[in-house]
């Protein structure tokens, strides 16, 4: 980025710079014409002085007017001039917002792009809380400033001078009585102004400082409630929000008493006038209509005096403000631009030989954390890093995350500085303990090392493809990427697939490395299919289903699962399931919501069960209290058997000491309905309360047929309904599957029904279309959907997925009990025979898989080998393998 705001301003925007300039000039003469024509409304139009009616206008006698005409011919002229003025405005301020939003926007592309190529380092010495804020929210002001920047002086002082330049001309008097007390604004205001900015900036390093505050917390929320710790971080917070406080209110003091002063200053100018101009006019000296037109232009020059003022202020606010933002953006050690976007004539395969020689890394004191280290390694290889600091930073220089401070790293004979990320970020991969899932889908994470440029083009029908090519078109304006983010960025052909189509299949051997398939396979169980978007999976869908059918019925296993049949309750599915016979598409028809629904409730009125519900909710409302009053809040039982919560339990008890069974209907409408939500929650196979007998399941399947053939039309697409030969499009797919409840208390139920569909899948072969629904799924903030040890699985997969020459490993299964990570380890061995693996392991004894073993101790490599045979001849492996 350019050091100097105005530097940015010229290299970026001189060309629209210019024609705001040209317009605000060009603007001057109308504008001069505007001040003068209220002189001749009054003195000629009014007054009728210096001119003889009818007043021929061009001399040709074309179009006599009498005063009566002439005067409305020149308010029409002040108001032709009105409008021209106004557009001129309208343009320039069009055009400046217009700049000042590019600008801004390719400022802020700048600086994001600045971040990615921060070092390492950097994120350890500064936090989110600091950068966030001044890409987004400080840098606002510069994008307003920079549109304005040459104009707006050009502009407002151009209309000063025409002003001035009118009224000298009107009377030289009444012309500096004008701007006479400006040189005094002009030297006090700024100095008042300059410590408001000094301020302000103080208010900003505190306001990032709160920010940061607040997202240590976020991040350690658990840790404040482990220690206790809520009051002395409240405490602390209200000592930065005191600091934000007074820094406010000194702020307040100062910015009124400029304003107080500007406008006192103001004020005097009509003061001036009055006095002179009266004086004058009664002298006979001046008329009135100079008097009047003098007034009018000394109003017209607050505004532009106002607007000087505000830029010349804003100017030095911004200003430090960029060249603040620009040095803490400009970073030691960062990475060439070019590094970031470059791509390689020919590609470049890092498929060779690691040589590692005189590697020197200090740490931000200046500390060695690598220290003349010295290594060799084959290629292919499987390697495994063991022993104490360092491991980690040796990894990070091999992918080239970090850049050394002295020695050099080639791998298959390239020296690893000189290469771009396009050869780096995509030969080479790395995994640690932290890797980061982004708030997206599984499979957009999994897939993420796939996508470094667009590679099949969007197809756009007519105004899309419009809209499009301005997008692009204003990107190239603003400086921003010209890449179509929706294109397919997705190299089929690194993963070793020709096409979408296969990307699934090629993807299941990385997943099973990382023992994440069986993962995704679940998600995918759990998750929704779209018929629309995917019909061939919906028919393999319902084809499981009626194998799945099958199965149960042809063996000892009919009784753990009651279907749906239209004719028929379902004991255990809930009443609410029962009564819609389907899932709810949104929320209009959720459990919950389905005693305050008018047709909900015009069904249970035609047959007869609305009062009934009533009564029942208050019966069972009864029981859980009853039942569940003097239980812990964490009892299993609450779980197991109870509808109501154990935070709702009180205000039920509540609810039923003020009230009787024969004084239900004057209950007020809440209390109504949250006693009738209670019965569409009961499901009588598990809830055996007594209070739902035959008649009102009878009812109930009465209703169901009610509810479907009179749903409202605008209700048509709210519900999903049960179809035996139909997939239900909001249901999961092994609920569709499944087509049914499972059977409440029949012994390992779930178990049994896993293994039955577990068969069925695998005979269908419909695992790869279900992992393909698994990566849908969205993972949340930082992948928090997920527990820790599946994050790990994903980032392992996603790094096997793009298949790089060399994947560098620091303890990247940390999160894994042993069982599990000894597996993993093993697998990805395994896969990568043949290949470049090198793994940061905490166990010596994790290295029996591999081909080469490293120890490094202190900085440097001491012993290199097979496993074998540092078992052998190394006394510090043999003490690396014991058990501590």
């Amino acid at each position: 980025m350019e050091k100097t705001l105005y530097g940015f301003i010229i290299k970026y925007s001189l060309r629209q710079q210019v024609i705001i300039t040209l317009l605000s000039v060009a603007s001057f003469v109308p504008y001069y014409y505007y001040l003068s024509i209220p002189k001749s409304i009054v003195n000629e139009g009014i007054q009728g002085k210096d001119v003889s009616f009818p007043v021929d206008l061009y001399g040709l006698g074309l179009w006599p007017m009498d005063q009566t005409t002439y005067l409305f011919w020149l308010c029409g002229v002040f108001l032709f001039l009105v409008l021209v003025q106004q557009g001129f405005k309208y343009a320039i301020n069009y055009f400046q917002g217009v700049a000042g939003e590019r600008m801004l926007r390719r400022m802020r592309y700048e600086l994001y792009a600045h971040i990615l190529r921060f070092p390492l380092p950097t994120f350890r010495r500064t936090s989110q809380g600091e950068i966030i804020p001044m890409v987004i929210a400080e840098v606002e002001p510069v994008g307003g400033f920079i549109g304005e920047s040459f104009a707006l002086p050009i502009f407002q002082g151009g209309m000063l001078l025409v002003i001035f330049g009118f009224l000298l001309l009107q009377n030289p008097l009444m012309a500096f009585a004008a701007v006479a007390l400006y040189p005094i604004q002009f030297y006090f205001v700024p100095k008042m102004q300059a410590k408001v900015r000094a301020l302000g900036r103080e208010r900003i390093k505190n306001q990032r400082r709160l920010s940061d505050r607040i997202g240590e917390s976020i991040s350690g929320v658990t840790e404040l409630h482990t220690h206790d710790v809520s009051n002395r971080m409240l405490a602390e917070f209200t000592g930065r929000l005191s600091i934000s406080y007074w820094i406010r209110v000194e702020i307040y003091q100062r910015k009124f008493m400029i304003k107080f002063l500007n406008n006192f200053i103001q004020q005097l100018g009509p003061f001036f006038f009055y006095a002179i101009g009266g004086y004058l006019t009664i002298r006979g000296q001046m008329d009135v209509g100079t008097v009047v037109a003098a007034v009018n232009a000394h109003k017209e020059m607050a505004s532009p005096w106002k607007e000087l003022l505000n830029h010349y202020q804003q100017r030095e606010d911004v200003k430090q403000k960029y060249e603040q933002v620009v040095t803490q953006f400009v970073q030691e050690g960062m990475r060439d631009p070019a590094d970031q976007w470059a791509e390689p004539e020919q590609p470049v395969s890092l498929a060779g030989p690691i040589s590692v020689s005189s590697l020197v890394m200090n740490d931000d004191q200046g500390q060695p954390i690598l220290d003349n280290l010295n290594l060799s390694l084959p290629w292919p290889a499987r390697v495994a890093i063991v022993g104490d600091n360092g491991r980690d930073e040796l990894l990070q220089l091999l992918a080239r995350l970090q850049d050394p401070t002295r020695g050099r790293i080639a791998i298959n004979e390239k020296n690893l500085m000189e290469l771009p990320e396009a050869v780096t970020g995509r030969r080479l991969a790395y995994v640690s303990a932290s890797s980061y899932i982004f708030n997206t889908s599984l499979g957009d994470n999994l897939f993420m090392g796939l996508r470094h440029r667009p590679l099949i083009a969007r197809e756009r029908q007519d105004e899309l493809q419009a809209r499009f090519e301005k997008e692009i078109l204003e990107a190239h304006a603003s400086g921003n990427s010209p890449y179509d983010a929706d294109a397919d960025w997705t190299d089929y052909e690194a993963a070793g697939a020709s096409g979408p189509d296969e990307l699934i299949m090629v993807t299941i051997p990385a997943l099973k490395a990382a023992s994440f398939d069986e993962d995704v396979y679940q998600l995918g169980m759990r998750g929704t299919v779209d018929p629309k978007l995917k019909p061939d999976v919906a028919e393999r869908v319902l084809a499981a289903r009626r194998a799945f059918r099958e199965k149960l019925t042809n063996g000892s296993l009919a009784d753990l699962v009651e279907g749906w049949d239209p004719v028929r309750y379902n004991n255990n599915a809930t009443v609410a399931e029962n009564l819609m016979f389907g899932t709810a598409r949104n929320g209009v028809y959720q459990e919950d919501n389905l005693a305050r629904d008018p047709h909900v409730l015009r069904v249970l009125d035609e047959v007869g069960l609305r009062r009934r519900f009533l009564e029942i909710g208050y019966e069972v409302a009864g029981t859980m209290v009853e039942l569940f009053a003097d239980l812990p809040p964490e009892h299993e039982f609450f779980q197991q058997f109870s509808f109501i919560s154990s935070e709702d339990l009180p205000d039920y008890k509540d609810l039923l000491t003020r009230t009787k069974p024969e004084t239900l209907e004057q209950l007020p409408e809440e209390d109504r309905v949250r006693l009738m939500s209670l019965p569409f929650k009961l499901v009588l196979a598990r809830h055996r309360l007594g209070h739902f007998t035959d008649a009102e399941r009878d009812a109930v399947l009465k209703a169901r047929k009610i509810f479907a053939d009179t749903l409202p039309e605008d209700r048509k697409g709210a519900i999903a309904f049960f179809d035996p030969e139909q997939f239900t499009i909001s249901s999961s797919v092994v609920d569709n599957i499944l087509f049914g409840r499972v059977a409440y208390g029949q012994a390992q139920a779930q178990e049994k029904i896993g293994r039955v569909m577990a068969d069925v899948v695998e005979q269908l072969k419909l695992r790869e279309p279900i992992i393909a629904v698994g990566l849908l799924f969205e993972v949340g903030i930082a992948g928090a959907r997920l527990n820790a040890a599946q994050r790990q699985k994903l980032a392992i997969a996603r790094a096997l997925v793009k298949r790089p020459d060399w994947i560098m490993l620091s303890e990247a299964t940390a999160a894994l009990d042993p069982r599990s990570h000894a597996a993993v380890v093993k697998s990805i061995a395994e896969l990568r025979k043949g290949a470049g693996l090198i793994w940061s392991l905490q166990r010596a004894s994790d290295c029996e898989s591999f081909d080469i073993v490293v120890v490094v101790e202190n900085g440097r490599v001491t012993h290199t080998g097979p496993y074998a045979e540092l078992c052998e001849r190394s006394d510090r492996f043999k003490k690396m393998l014991a058990p501590s």
